[in-house]
């Protein structure tokens, strides 16, 4: 069993058909009660699927209000959801402030997003993986994937215009510090 929890609120009839063929399941089953509900801890999970029969205004929720409710499609539906959960997990990136979506190419924190072009997700995605500060030519050669013949202003170039953006959505102008030794994302 992997660290996937379906989370079944309020339906425990559900839950108990479920719970008989649990050793089949890939994910751990867990019941909420309404008492239990405002009480309990999401943020201990990091993959789950909450399931119930009325809509509680939660993300990650599966809505079931037609039945007969078939056990295979709703199997295949919350492995699915599993499964979208987790390419979503592994496309963003924290950021500090902030968070990146590989996917969409957006930076984003809770009260803007911004657009990115693919270099520029490239450069923040490599600046964020360097320990230390990326000289121009590592850029280039890294992420443009050419030798020394590229011109430095194209790097130049394009680091400027991502600060620029950067600035003008987030009121950030220390996203991407430039030092004598390179530049690095503080």
């Amino acid at each position: 069993m992997n660290n996937q929890n379906l989370i079944i609120y309020d339906f425990e009839i559900l839950f108990n058909i479920l719970k008989e063929i649990e050793e089949h399941l890939n994910f751990k089953l867990l019941h909420l009660s309404k008492e239990e509900y405002s009480k309990f801890k999401f943020d201990k999970f990091a993959n789950f699927i909450v399931i119930s029969k009325k809509n509680i205004n939660i993300n990650n929720q599966i809505l079931f209000t037609k039945y007969p409710l078939s056990l295979v499609k709703l199997i295949e539906i919350i492995n699915i959801r599993f499964l979208k959960n987790k390419f979503i997990q592994q496309s963003e990136f924290d950021l500090g402030l902030y968070k990146i979506n590989l996917n969409s190419r957006n930076i984003f924190n809770e009260e803007s997003k911004l657009s990115l072009t693919e270099k520029e997700c490239d450069i923040i995605i490599f600046l964020k993986n360097s320990n230390k500060p990326v000289k121009i030519n590592e850029l280039q050669l890294e992420v443009w994937g050419h030798n020394l013949k590229l011109e430095t202003h194209t790097v130049e170039t394009h680091i400027y215009r991502l600060r620029k953006k950067i600035s003008e959505t987030f009121k950030n102008d220390n996203f991407i510090i430039s030092s004598k030794l390179g530049y690095i994302i503080k």
